[in-house]
């Protein structure tokens, strides 16, 4: 499309999906106006600076824009684009699957039944939690958290609390979501909680030793935001004292 419209485009072949170094990012493109990026690909000052001096923009083909330092962007007038809204209901509905699989056990099931370890139905056998009537927490009731909200009350008949930045009284009304200002104050009360937040400094470790120790020993996280949202190591620790 671009090239019918009268652009030169380079496209990088070395960089491919995998995260790229600086070197293959600029591979060819040193001269660029216009850079497509993706969610790997570290769009740092060096780049704005020694690689592209004639950037004027840079499209990030994903909703986040973390992997691009938009501060030195905004020092050299390069305008930041990102893609919001194409993948709210695809990332609702992985949600409610990571959802469902965890509860229902259905990954461990799989690996159970490939590794030959099947042998008979036993009542007790691989026995998970349904989730239908339980109750489910939205960290951030955004596009993709009230979308998920909405499933789990429309599809699952879940009760629905939610934090955020402030209240939506809408979608209070119309789906009996019932806001609480401090997560610390959601995460006892929840069987399910999903996070929805951007990576900013603020959410960053958002879930940490301190707030997974209020989390109900038999809830479950689900997380399709960005990954440092969780503090792994917290999480690892975690899970280790709860199995115990």
């Amino acid at each position: 499309m671009l090239r019918n419209k009268g652009y030169e485009v380079v496209i990088n072949e070395a960089a491919s999906d995998r995260p790229a170094a600086n070197e293959e990012i600029l591979g060819g493109v040193s001269g660029a106006d216009a850079l497509l990026s993706t969610l790997t690909d570290k769009i740092s000052p060096e780049i704005m600076d020694t690689g592209l001096p004639s950037l004027k923009i840079i499209a990030n083909f994903a909703v986040g824009f973390d992997n691009i330092d938009a501060e030195a962007a905004k020092q050299k007038n390069i305008l930041v684009s990102n893609t919001p809204g194409v993948l709210t209901n695809t990332v609702a509905e992985h949600t409610f699957a990571l959802m469902l699989a965890i509860a229902h056990r259905i990954s461990e099931g799989d690996r159970f039944s490939r590794a030959g370890l099947y042998k008979a139905w036993g009542p007790q056998l691989l026995l998970g939690t349904d989730v239908s009537g339980k109750t489910l927490g939205i960290v951030g009731l955004g596009r993709i958290g009230s979308r998920v909200a909405e499933h789990a009350v429309r599809g699952f008949g879940m009760k629905v609390l939610y934090t955020d930045v402030k209240p939506t009284p809408e979608f209070e009304k119309e789906f009996g979501a019932v806001f609480v200002e401090k997560l610390e104050d959601l995460l006892p009360q929840c069987d399910f909680v999903s996070l929805h937040v951007p990576l900013l400094d603020s959410t960053h470790h958002l879930m940490n030793e301190t707030t997974l120790k209020l989390m109900k020993p038999t809830a479950y996280l689900i997380n399709t935001s960005r990954g440092p949202i969780v503090d792994e190591k917290a999480l690892a620790v975690a899970l280790a004292w709860r199995r115990d």
